[in-house]
């Protein structure tokens, strides 16, 4: 009944986006400062575990019951509770989409997005939000932000309805998160010690390299079986990732006189980012200038932020919101049928009016993840202070919050 390849394939790539929490983690532990590391790699396993229980108990259900064009969701932006607790789904149970992988599995991968999807926003508030109001707001964006964008763009809902693409999250991950960091960074306020200082260069390379191993899983898993579109989405990432990274250390290189390993790790996850959105619709050759347009991009946006004094500390926003919202824009441009029939053709194929689409798509998700997400900053504030104390700061949140150093530095 299951097509065995594309199942085991699935599975793999399920295991490889599970990796890239823990991988998250160990990029931005490496990224920050020596006293707040235990704080921010806790932020992303806490997700990997509340997040699944979510998923299992409304999470799917919200997201992938229903749609706008049978007339079962809400109104096209969340889905029915028809699978609350998965009730109705079991091991034999198929996937509709393609009709050859268990649904379960189908469950799972789709899970694995929205475990990392909140973890990335973590990055931007590091050293300045306490423990209890992050946990409330966890729970909250999921509802809120992520659920809703999951199902509009890949649930059935109504921008699905209307012909919007996004082969595995430019809208849905980054251009929700990405802004949402935005608006957390700017409701929080600048850390008052802003030293930015990472802690361990090797760990953020560690992490950098777990990351862009998984975005293969993360990507070409996203076509859900095993053919030519999965080939060109896997080959496609590598590119991007690749000419992004170049791009990155040669701007750096000609700027500052000195090619940076910091600069170089963080160009290659701007490129994979930024292909996201492009992955399984865009033609190979299209790949390395989505690189390099992911390169500059982004680069221009963490500037600019540094001009604007957008205490960003982990340069969520310029990464992932501005590679999101600019490989959206990109997927408009360079999509082709010839590649991907169940896709589109861009504007560089006459598709003027899917390039409309995924601008005023990926417009309407950035505006939405920054301003619920200021409004729920606003609100959990109300209940318990977001921000912590000025003393906890200085002290740092491993050791005024959790009790606990990464490193025992009175060991032999």
């Amino acid at each position: 009944m299951f097509d065995t390849g594309s199942t085991g394939f699935m599975l793999v790539c399920t295991s490889l986006v599970m990796l890239m929490t823990p991988a998250l983690a160990f990029f931005y532990g490496g990224l920050t400062t020596k006293r707040n590391i235990l704080g921010i790699m806790i932020q992303s396993f806490v997700s990997l575990g509340w997040s699944t229980i979510l998923w299992f108990v409304i999470g799917y259900s919200l997201c992938f019951s229903g749609s706008l064009g049978d007339g079962t969701d809400l109104v096209g932006i969340l889905g029915n509770l028809d699978k609350m607790f998965l009730q109705g789904v079991g091991p034999d149970s198929v996937f509709s989409g393609n009709n050859s992988i268990p649904e379960y599995v189908f469950i799972a991968f789709q899970m694995m997005f929205a475990i990392l999807t909140p973890a990335l926003i973590t990055g931007a508030f590091v050293n300045r939000v306490s423990f209890k109001a992050y946990f409330i707001f966890l729970t909250a964006w999921q509802f809120l932000v992520y659920y809703p964008f999951c199902h509009m763009v890949w649930g059935g809902g109504i921008l699905s309805e209307w012909g919007v693409l996004d082969f595995a999250g430019g809208i849905v991950v980054h251009a929700t998160a990405g802004f949402a960091a935005l608006a957390s960074v700017i409701f929080v306020g600048a850390r008052v010690d802003k030293n930015s200082t990472p802690n361990s260069i090797p760990l953020v390379a560690i992490g950098t390299g777990l990351l862009w191993f998984g975005w293969y899983g993360f990507n070409a898993g996203s076509e859900l079986a095993v053919d030519g579109v999965t080939a060109n989405a896997f080959l496609n990432t590598d590119l991007a990732a690749s000419f992004a990274l170049f791009t990155w250390m040669v701007i750096e290189w000609i700027r500052h006189r000195q090619p940076k390993l910091v600069g170089v790790l963080t160009g290659s996850i701007a490129g994979l980012a930024t292909i996201t959105p492009c992955a399984g619709f865009i033609p190979l050759w299209a790949a390395p200038i989505v690189g390099i347009c992911a390169g500059l991009g982004c680069y221009l946006a963490v500037e600019l932020k540094n001009k604007r004094k957008w205490d960003d500390a982990l340069d969520v926003w310029g990464v992932h919101g501005v590679g999101g919202f600019v490989g959206t824009i990109l997927l408009g441009v360079f999509a082709s049928t010839a590649v991907n029939a169940a896709g589109a053709d861009g504007l560089i194929f006459g598709g003027a009016g899917f390039f409309g689409k995924e601008v005023v798509a990926v417009v309407i998700a950035s505006i939405y993840g920054f301003v619920f997400t200021w409004g729920m900053l606003w609100v959990i504030n109300k209940i318990t202070p977001v921000r912590v104390s000025e003393q906890v700061e200085i002290i740092g949140i491993d050791a005024a919050i959790h009790g606990e150093k990464a490193y025992d530095e009175g060991a032999l």
